[in-house]
């Protein structure tokens, strides 16, 4: 049990603070601000799942396709980094993100915005996250039980990232509330800090990867 509780503390406390719902929550409620409560919840269930979906893909596939494809991690975190910047970018220089008036509320408005893109990626799940999952997933036993280590150590990984899309589903859930309770100056507000630190976050992403590529390790 000492190997479950070890993998699962590894990867909840490596990908919370990437992935931090708390924080994108905000970014969650200007994107969905022309749905109902029970559209947004709805929406909120199918991030979470898709969250999960990517985060245990990329633990079990992604050091794989990385050496099938022949790409360098760092290469991913710079694509990603621009996406997450540019993101960023939209969300800090969109004038009308928050008209709550009954013009914005549109039949089939669920569709225009996508429950993968960019609610789940890059929004949620970004270079960020999945670069920490394809780490925990090419971690290998150390011992002459390998086997045995490593499900034990995968069971532990599972329910790590399941309490991950917990997190995400809470705090999507309930971000309304979080709105009720700033108001709508003080939820502009949060979204626009939100949105220039998400662009440094991009920034420091795509930094990070030139770096691994360029400088002597």
């Amino acid at each position: 049990m000492s190997a479950v509780f070890s993998a699962f503390l590894l990867t909840f406390a490596g990908l919370f603070p990437i992935v931090n719902p708390i924080e994108a929550a905000p970014f969650f409620l200007a994107l969905t601000t022309n749905l109902s409560n029970d559209e947004r919840s709805g929406l909120a269930r199918r991030v979470a799942i898709n969250g999960f979906a990517l985060l245990m893909g990329s633990m079990v596939l992604g050091p794989w396709l990385l050496v099938f494809f022949g790409i360098d991690l760092p290469v991913v975190r710079i694509a990603g980094g621009l996406v997450v910047t540019a993101l960023g970018w939209k969300l800090l220089t969109e004038e009308q993100w928050s008209d709550h008036g009954e013009a914005s509320v549109q039949p089939g408005g669920l569709r225009r915005v996508g429950s993968f893109y960019p609610l789940t990626m890059p929004l949620t799940v970004g270079p960020g996250s999945i670069s920490v999952a394809i780490t925990i997933g090419s971690r290998k036993p150390e011992t002459t039980r390998a086997l045995p280590d490593l499900a034990l150590h995968a069971i532990g990984a599972f329910m790590g990232v399941v309490a991950i899309a917990l997190s995400i589903y809470i705090a999507y859930r309930f971000a309304g509330t979080l709105a009720r309770w700033l108001g709508t100056t003080g939820l502009e507000v949060m979204v626009r800090l939100s949105a220039f630190i998400l662009m440094c976050i991009g920034i420091q992403i795509v930094w990070n990867g030139y770096s691994a590529l360029t400088l002597p390790h």
